[in-house]
């Protein structure tokens, strides 16, 4: 079980930082439309939807890396209360009833909205310029199975959780501007040898 956390994880956190990547590409889209439409008076047709399809493909392919970070919003009030066998078993129970039977329909209604895209080499109806988006489309299906494999781990963390009563966390990577600035200003005792 552990192996494939540690697997799905890295998967997880490769696909979620390669995407990551985009941010610089729509902060430069974005910036070069700003700057024909204000500046030179030329606004592009195709900009606004490339930014949507850029948007989308981030928000969606970083879905299962978030994920494993334990990023997703949740009701922590009660939660963070129990003990942690107790929060594995309903987590474990949640995955099952409710994680994976959407992320099943969300992978085969993705399939079938894909391939009747790519069937008719679908194109954005929004713009002007006929922006080809099948291809985003199938993002809908790379992230819907990048999910279950994230799941069945996050499913193999509850069991470890029911069973040990500790909580396998994903390897840190990144850590939240707060938690560094809470970090920065503990007070800091040391102890002086004479």
């Amino acid at each position: 079980m552990l192996s494939f956390i540690r697997f799905a994880d890295r998967l997880s956190a490769w696909f979620g930082k390669t995407f990551g990547w985009l941010i610089m590409l729509m902060t430069l889209g974005v910036s070069y439309e700003v700057f024909v439409r204000y500046v030179l008076r030329s606004p592009t047709a195709w900009s606004l939807d490339v930014s949507f399809i850029m948007y989308g493909t981030l928000f969606m392919m970083g879905g299962a890396y978030t994920l494993s970070r334990g990023g997703h919003v949740r009701g922590d009030f009660l939660y963070r209360l129990w003990p942690v066998r107790v929060q594995g078993a309903v987590d474990f129970v949640l995955y099952l009833l409710f994680f994976f039977p959407g992320i099943t329909a969300l992978i085969l209604s993705g399939w079938k909205y894909s391939a009747r895209s790519w069937q008719y080499a679908e194109v954005s109806v929004n713009s002007p310029a006929g922006i080809p988006i099948y291809q985003f489309k199938s993002v809908l299906v790379a992230a819907g199975i990048l999910l279950f494999i994230q799941g069945i781990a996050q499913l193999f963390r509850s069991v470890i959780a029911m069973r040990d009563g500790v909580w396998i966390e994903a390897e840190q990577d990144v850590e939240e501007t707060e938690q560094l600035l809470l970090r920065e200003n503990e007070p800091r005792t040391s102890v002086h040898v004479d």
